[in-house]
């Protein structure tokens, strides 16, 4: 392998290890949010984030921490979207009802 090659690896090697896909950047609104979280007390179950597609658009899920408390579905911009589930009848908010059967690509943040 001359020099020009091992270059030319050692600089696809660097690309590869260093960029970052857009789907894995946590916008920082949600990211605030996460932080917020976890400097509350530990919760039990404990806090969590699920990031999706929905309606090709990137979404993020906070599910409630109790039965009575709304989960929280928001955009990329951090607008709440609703409250698929959660609350006193455990249904959210109806704005939502298909999201857990539309979403996609669920991944745990």
């Amino acid at each position: 392998m001359t020099s020009k090659h091992a270059l030319c690896l050692i600089f696809l090697v660097w690309i590869s290890c260093t960029k970052t896909s857009t789907q894995d950047t946590i916008p920082l609104r949600i990211s605030d949010k996460i932080n917020a979280l976890q400097n509350e007390a530990i919760r039990n179950p404990p806090a969590k984030l699920y990031r999706s597609t929905d309606q090709n658009q990137t979404v993020y899920f906070f599910p409630s921490f109790c039965c009575d408390v709304f989960s929280e579905l928001y955009d990329r911009n951090y607008n709440l979207i609703c409250h698929p589930n959660g609350g006193i009848n455990g249904m959210g908010d109806g704005k939502y009802k298909d999201f857990f059967k539309t979403r996609q690509n669920e991944k745990l943040i």
